[in-house]
């Protein structure tokens, strides 16, 4: 506070004082956030930046790793070999036939399962728990348990030849390409689930019971009152589910080297375990390295497809 009975000289240095302590307290406000927050993305930098980078240099070179070897420069040759490769297009069509298979059951299923667990019961908790059980389980601990049920003497032929009598239970599902994905979607179905679940939950807590309680007044039925007050009120929730769970299915892996590791003859192989086998048997890292640039570039241009989509739908309704 600047005494008005003090002399000019004094006052003004106090007036300087002030506004300097003012602008020190400003500067501190504007860089707290940002402090708290360097060690995370340093972090993030580290290990997620730093790495695309490298990754994205390494596809313009046949790079060695071997000591003493020298890595030699060979612009898109990786890229136009992948162009040309048979098995990066048919890890391409299975990735994106576990992508087309396992995602609607997820998105479906979940928000059935949510819409039943969203009215408040003694037993929710636990229905909860357990249809959420799937998703912190270990992908490699389900990947073995799922080549156990889908194996030729396994509980799914027993339980399709002994119990339902469909078929004599001989199906050797992990030997054949089709029925090789059939199974890694089933996992993927199953482990998917409560995770939409959850967010679905989240999103349906959230819709105005008032909203609801019109509808009802003028007469909706219970599939009206769900398309047209549920489905705009948690429509930014399903825009996060099918983008996340779009970039899930692309990124596909544990399943897929655990249950059939490619096989047979390379039939099952998706874009992640054609980069790591190329990359970490082969050695050819140049290559593997090029098949992981194309993938996030598809998996990109998608998540922005759909985002787009989501904006439009929601423009279009305001």
């Amino acid at each position: 506070m600047i005494d008005s009975t003090q002399p000019v000289a004094v006052r003004a240095t106090e007036h300087t004082s002030d506004a300097r302590t003012a602008k020190r307290r400003r500067l501190a406000g504007r860089t707290t956030p940002y402090l708290f927050l360097a060690p995370a993305l340093l972090l993030f930098v580290g290990l997620i930046v730093y790495p695309m980078l490298r990754a994205f240099q390494m596809s313009f070179y046949d790079w060695k790793v071997l000591a003493g070897a020298s890595s030699t420069f060979i612009g898109f040759d990786n890229y136009t070999r992948a162009m040309g490769d048979p098995v990066f297009w048919r890890g391409l069509a299975n990735s994106g036939f576990y992508m087309a298979l396992s995602v609607p059951p997820q998105i479906i299923l979940g928000l059935i399962i949510a819409m039943f667990l969203k009215a408040k019961s003694p037993s929710q908790p636990v229905y909860r728990v357990l249809f959420y059980l799937p998703v912190v389980t270990s992908w490699v601990v389900a990947s073995l348990l799922f080549k156990y049920l889908f194996a030729d003497k396994g509980l799914i032929n027993w339980a399709l030849g002994d119990v339902v009598h469909l078929g004599d239970g001989s199906t050797s599902w992990l030997s054949s390409r089709w029925t090789a994905l059939i199974a890694i979607c089933a996992l993927g179905v199953w482990k998917g689930i409560g995770w939409s679940m959850m967010i679905f939950l989240a999103a349906l807590q959230g819709v105005p019971q008032s909203l609801e309680e019109a509808a009802v007044m003028d007469g909706a039925n219970r599939w009206q009152r769900f398309r047209v007050v549920t489905v705009p009120a948690i429509r930014p929730a399903l825009a996060f589910v099918v983008v996340m769970l779009v970039i899930g299915g692309f990124n596909v892996f544990t399943s897929v080297l655990l249950m059939t590791g490619g096989g047979p003859g390379g039939q099952t192989e998706v874009l992640l375990t054609y980069m790591y086998r190329q990359a970490f048997t082969n050695l050819d890292f140049g290559y593997g390295s090029a098949i992981a640039v194309l993938l996030t570039v598809i998996v990109l241009i998608l998540s922005l497809a759909q985002m787009r989509l989501f904006r439009g739908d929601n423009e279009e309704e305001r």
